[in-house]
């Protein structure tokens, strides 16, 4: 599977008798793998892991079908397809011997595979407007709720922290609108709208802690051979926009936190994108620009990316151009657009001689492609119709018990099975909460004693008033009692004077003043005797 210089990848031309092969210096080049549906791409993204991981180089894989967990174990004679292979080998001098490969299975549903999370925070207010597809206004709003998190020091880590932070957003809008702009209480809602769709997707399962670290996937077994990690994606595919997003983030931490190292003699990390085609379905320029940059740029960290997509003309072509490994299988064409994708595909490669690129893509059968790897100087080789070499390892999916046996030999889980929930903004907002209603709590009762005091002493005063007045009481006008003609009664008016007089000292004499009356008067009487 290794040669002197690079990964075997299978024979090429006149009976297939030229090796092909991906020159490790080259492998942080990038690269494609494309075909239609059933021509073999999963096969050969195998091989191709493979290799890398014989190299003594990391992987990482998006498994769409659950077929590459395969790896994990080695193949077998008993397999259907092990007399096709066998003959495949012999044709292209290849010596086949079935093996198994160090695998690390991950999911973000911790169903098939290790948790793997990370936190709101890393992910970042652009890459989570992609995910909820939000419009400039509301991506606008978001960066302010990442602003003042840091201002404010909430950090967030999961959603209900960002669900909290844009509810404190929104209650104090008038206020930081004179600072950041209009927060306007529909944009805040929209938000919390599109979050709450998030949740319901499983976006609760991909943020929180412990947050991966990369450290865990870039590791090599002591026999030399890299880890082979493999995201279960079949059920993640139901979400294709978190797939992709989640796979962008990942690049981008990648991108930012592995040094400079130029061109090293093998990549620190392969990295394979499956279903490509889902980054790029109606992404924002934005979005395409920073994949670009990020494609660009990561090379020089020692991280190859390669694409596996249906077409070609899925792939951005400023992104396409730096392609330089590619694995083209068959295309189909049955309409217009189907041949001018074909033409475009063919004229990407430098072209044979020996035979026309077009027709070669349209004719090759399963296990077989049109390759061009770099050679010497970075310089793309000819064109070449190339018989992929079989796997190694099982073809097709394990059993879940192999499965669970894998997870529990990696020594990952007592790290990330389980959740860890400490303090963050969701829970420090919430004190602040609790805190001013405390606080106001407090000033209403404050408020309302002084109320009541006051109450109290306007009272009194009137009292003292009425006491001076000399005031007598008359069965005349003035009086509170009036005259009814028809019953030839009096009807009272209104409470008598005797009455007032008795409700105002007795409320005298329960509130403090009266109490200071009382004091005062029992202690003349005591000291009299």
């Amino acid at each position: 599977m290794l040669t002197a210089e690079g990964i075997f990848v299978g024979g090429g031309g006149e009976g297939y008798a030229t090796p092909q092969e991906l020159l490790l210096r080259y492998g942080n080049r990038h690269g494609l793998v494309a075909g239609a549906t059933g021509t073999g791409k999963t096969v050969t993204l195998q091989v191709l892991a493979e290799g890398f991981s014989a190299a003594g180089v990391p992987v990482f894989a998006a498994d769409i079908k659950g077929d590459l967990s395969g790896l994990a174990a080695p193949g077998s004679e008993s397999h259907k397809l092990h007399e096709a292979f066998q003959k495949r080998a012999a044709t292209i001098g290849y010596h086949l011997k079935y093996r198994t490969f160090p695998v690390a299975f991950w999911d973000l549903f911790g169903e098939q595979g290790h948790p793997i999370r990370t936190t709101v925070t890393e992910m970042g207010p652009l890459l989570l407007a992609r995910l909820m597809d939000l419009n400039e206004t509301q991506e606008g709003v978001l960066n302010i709720a990442f602003r003042l998190a840091d201002e404010e020091a909430l950090p967030l880590l999961d959603l209900k922290d960002l669900q909290s932070m844009l509810v404190w957003i929104g209650q104090n809008a008038d206020e930081l609108s004179l600072r950041y702009g209009n927060v306007a209480a529909a944009t805040v809602g929209a938000i919390q709208r599109q979050l709450l769709v998030l949740e319901n997707q499983g976006g609760t399962k991909l943020f929180g802690e412990p947050a991966l670290e990369l450290a865990d996937m870039m590791t090599v077994t002591p026999e030399g051979l890299g880890r082979i990690n493999i995201l279960a994606s079949d059920k993640l595919m139901g979400s294709p926009r978190l797939y992709a997003t989640f796979l962008l983030w990942l690049l981008s931490e990648l991108f930012e936190e592995l040094p400079e190292v130029g061109d090293p003699d093998k990549p620190k990390l392969v990295f394979f994108f499956d279903e490509a085609h889902l980054l790029f379905d109606d992404a924002p320029k934005a979005l395409v620009d920073k994949v670009e940059q990020v494609a660009r740029l990561i090379r020089s960290k020692g991280v190859g990316i390669y694409f596996i997509t249906q077409n070609p003309a899925d792939i951005p072509d400023d992104i396409l151009g730096q392609l330089g490994n590619r694995v083209q299988h068959a295309l189909r064409v049955f309409t217009a657009k189907d041949q001018k994708d074909l033409e475009r595909a063919a004229e990407t490669y430098r072209p044979n001689p020996a035979f026309s690129t077009e027709t070669a893509i349209k004719e090759v059968g399963t296990g077989e492609a049109v390759t061009s790897f770099l050679e010497a100087k970075g310089v793309p080789a000819v064109v070449q119709r190339t018989l992929i070499r079989p796997p190694a390892s099982q073809l097709g999916p394990i059993a879940p018990d192999a499965r669970k046996a894998a997870m529990a030999a990696s020594g990952l889980g007592p790290k990330y099975d389980t959740t860890v929930d400490r303090e963050s903004a969701h829970e420090l907002l919430g004190k602040r909460a609790t805190q001013a209603a405390a606080e106001a709590a407090e000033a209403e009762g404050k408020t309302d004693l002084r109320k009541e005091l006051e109450a109290e002493l306007s009272t009194k005063r009137r009292f003292d008033v009425n006491l001076g007045q000399g005031y007598e009481p008359s069965a005349g006008r003035g009086s509170g009692v009036r005259y009814d003609p028809d019953a030839g009664q009096p009807r009272r008016k209104g409470p008598t004077l005797t009455e007032t007089m008795t409700k105002t000292v007795v409320r005298e004499l329960t509130g403090t003043t009266g109490r200071r009356i009382v004091r005062g008067i029992l202690g003349s009487l005591f000291r009299a005797r």
